[in-house]
């Protein structure tokens, strides 16, 4: 017998592991089926009403309807919505165990049952209209059970996505009961609520300050997108029901720019649209409750005629408008954030004062990059930190600078002060030692391999380093000439030479020279920076390379590559010549590594799911930036690798990390020149 394939194996052992859901699953199945209800409404059935639940079943002394009425369904297109509401069941099985999940569901079932009888009953005495019709009305369905559990299975998230999940929850329960109204939808409600006053696990006090503005932020675009859909759509809820009010779209596309600069001036922690939101609240709440007041005095008729409109929406909006308001005051203190406000502690550091922090303490091999321009500075938890502002992100570059000791205390302080500025906090191109520092829950992606060469008796032997030994014999033969010098000390001819390559390098790419972690001239003439000359016979420049001191124990123990440039139709190797020819002299020198810098979005073989997706998308991208190439000429230098992460919260700060990134790298890039670079994508021409 043949062995079983892994999908094969991996389903058997979810199914032993959810046996409980699958039991329920099955049921409610065969019971649309021996009813017929999978094909044939189950209402129009003359067994509906010795199944079905509700206030008429008990009153007629049907006690066993709300345990029958659990496994069968009105209509056939419900089955689809009630099985797939048995994935909450599944998921708390699987992490809780069956008897955990079918006590959930049994008792969640149970109490949102009979629960809503109870209320409906006693509603109905009030003579509320929308009371007295559903407590004339029959329900089926394990929903209640179902809702129950996917609440549980909520509360087992890991945060911040267990806030998340509870928000988007009840938010959902509370729109459907309040502008659907139906029997099921109570149900639902006290399903979700059972389980929200038996774990209390939503508690958003107890979350960073930049979850509770995330909060916020989706609350005040609920309310608003509330506001504009009742305005097209009709509702039925306990308020009464609505027709599509008539209204000038110009009033609809006011309300939703309001909503959009208020939510998002609550996302990045402003004040002023903090007390916006509060206002808009409280007066809503206020309407609602001298609606309230009117309709007691002088009934509800009387009062719709006064304002010539529906009041239901009203009463509802401002139901959920008390808790967003209560929500509000509760998180008041995440709102404080001003525009320019300062991250980090005293004040800012100065680029020299970056440099004498690099040369004191030392740093990693894109430590030098810190000190180029676009980049601004933190002092934090005795350490540095530098960053950009791009699109709401602090935007943190590799390593925080200083002590050792003082990274982890660096990185908690940067964090805290960047979210406090309404910003969204992330480190790129970080080692493993800030991987290590980041508060626990963050998440980490690989985005390049530091390409290393160790110095230590480097020698060009062996089959590996046959093209490096190839093209210094060549470069021997035809005259090429060696030359590490720094840019400033170059005569005026040369320094001429070097732009006029850099700007055909440019021009070729359709898009500017890239930034933030990629170096232009400007950079390469900083006096610390060492560039590697391939000069030929007749004085032409046909390669350059600029070389970035990396830093330890107060001394350059180091040098990382940055640009590489070389002249169209000049010695052809010349690039493995001048890496070979930088090495010996480093090693001569007594460097111990040479870096190749990062190579963006490749990894060598094994490196993980993560690492081939990025590998993808370098390979998605290679006509235009060749980074999948330069990866595998570096490799001719038999490199060892490091990797460098991005590291960030939660997978919710991809969106704006990768447009602060794309900012970062390309600040001064137009939409047209995205657009001719998407094109060479499309067509794939380099």
């Amino acid at each position: 017998m043949g062995e079983q394939p892994s999908w094969a194996i991996r389903i058997r052992h979810l199914a032993g592991r959810i046996p409980a859901t699958l039991v329920l699953v099955a049921v409610v199945t065969a019971g649309g089926v021996v009813t017929q209800g999978l094909w044939s409404p189950l209402i129009d059935s003359p067994l509906w009403e010795g199944i079905a639940y509700g206030v008429p079943a008990l009153e007629a002394g049907r006690w066993w309807t709300p345990l029958t009425g659990s496994f069968f369904l009105a209509r056939p297109w419900v089955y689809a919505v009630a099985l797939t509401g048995f994935a909450g069941m599944a998921h708390l099985e699987y992490r809780r165990g069956s008897r955990v999940a079918l006590t959930y569901f049994a008792v969640g079932q149970v109490f949102a049952v009979l629960g809503t009888m109870l209320l409906l009953w006693l509603c109905a005495m009030l003579a509320w209209p929308w009371a007295q019709e559903q407590a004339a009305a029959l329900d089926a369905g394990p929903s209640g059970g179902t809702m129950a559990c996917i609440a549980a299975a909520v509360s087992l998230f890991a945060p911040p996505w267990r806030l998340r999940a509870w928000v988007l929850l009840v938010t959902i329960v509370l729109l459907l009961l309040l502008f659907s109204g139906s029997l099921a939808d109570l149900e639902h409600l006290l399903g979700v609520a059972l389980v929200l006053a038996v774990d209390r696990s939503l508690r958003p006090q107890r979350v960073t300050v930049r979850e509770q503005r995330l909060i916020a932020f989706v609350i005040m675009l609920g309310l608003g997108a509330i506001q504009i859909v009742t305005l097209l759509v009709p509702t039925n809820g306990p308020f009464g029901r609505t027709a599509p009010l008539a209204t000038s779209w110009v009033d609809v596309v006011v309300d939703v720019v309001v909503v959009i600069v208020v939510a998002r001036g609550m996302r990045r922690g402003r004040r002023w649209a903090w007390v916006v939101s509060v206002v808009l609240t409280t007066v809503n709440v206020l309407f609602g409750v001298a609606l309230m007041v009117l309709i007691s005095a002088l009934g509800v008729d009387a009062v719709e005629a006064a304002l010539s409109a529906d009041v239901s929406v009203a009463l509802a909006t401002s139901v959920l408008a008390a808790m967003a308001l209560g929500y509000l005051i509760l998180v008041r203190g995440a709102f404080r954030a001003r525009r320019t406000a300062h991250i980090g502690q005293g004040a800012r550091p100065t680029t020299d004062e970056v440099k004498s922090e690099i040369r004191r303490h030392g740093g990693g091999t894109l430590s030098w990059m810190t000190t180029w321009d676009g980049n601004d500075y933190a002092r934090a938890g005795g350490g540095i930190v530098a960053y950009q502002r791009r699109v709401g992100v602090a935007l943190a570059l590799a390593d925080p600078l200083g002590p050792a000791a003082s990274r982890a205390d660096a990185v908690t302080v940067f964090i805290a002060d960047a979210e406090r500025a309404g910003l969204v906090p992330c480190f790129f191109s970080a080692g493993e030692a800030t991987r290590a520092a980041v508060p626990r829950g963050w998440r980490s992606l690989v985005v390049a391999d530091d390409t290393i060469v160790d110095l230590p008796g480097l020698r060009f032997t062996g089959k590996a380093w046959g093209d490096v030994r190839t093209s210094l014999n060549r470069a021997g033969r035809e005259g090429m000439q060696f030359r590490m010098t720094r840019l400033r000390d170059e005569p005026w001819g040369i320094q001429q030479q070097l732009r006029a390559i850099s700007e055909s390098w440019v021009a070729e790419k359709g898009l500017p020279e890239m930034g933030f972690t990629l170096g232009t001239l400007q950079e390469a003439a900083d006096p610390e920076v060492r560039v590697a000359l391939a000069v030929s016979p007749v004085g032409d420049v046909d390669g350059f390379l600029s070389w970035l001191p990396v830093y330890g124990e107060g001394r350059v123990r180091g040098w990382t590559l940055d640009l590489m440039r070389r002249r169209p139709g000049g010695f052809g190797p010349v690039m493995e010549y001048l890496i070979g020819s930088s090495a010996a002299l480093f090693a001569e020198e007594g460097a111990e590594i040479l870096s190749l810098s990062g190579a963006p979005l490749t990894h060598p073989p094994g490196s993980g799911a993560i690492a081939d997706v990025t590998t993808w998308v370098a390979d998605l991208i290679e006509p235009v930036y060749g980074f999948a190439s330069l990866h595998r000429f570096k490799q001719k230098f038999q490199p060892r690798y490091e990797q460098m992460y991005l590291l960030y919260r939660d997978e919710a700060d991809l969106t704006r990390i990768a447009a602060a990134l794309t900012r970062a790298y390309l600040p001064t890039a137009t939409l047209r020149q995205f657009a001719d670079a998407g094109r060479e994508l499309v067509r794939g021409e380099h």
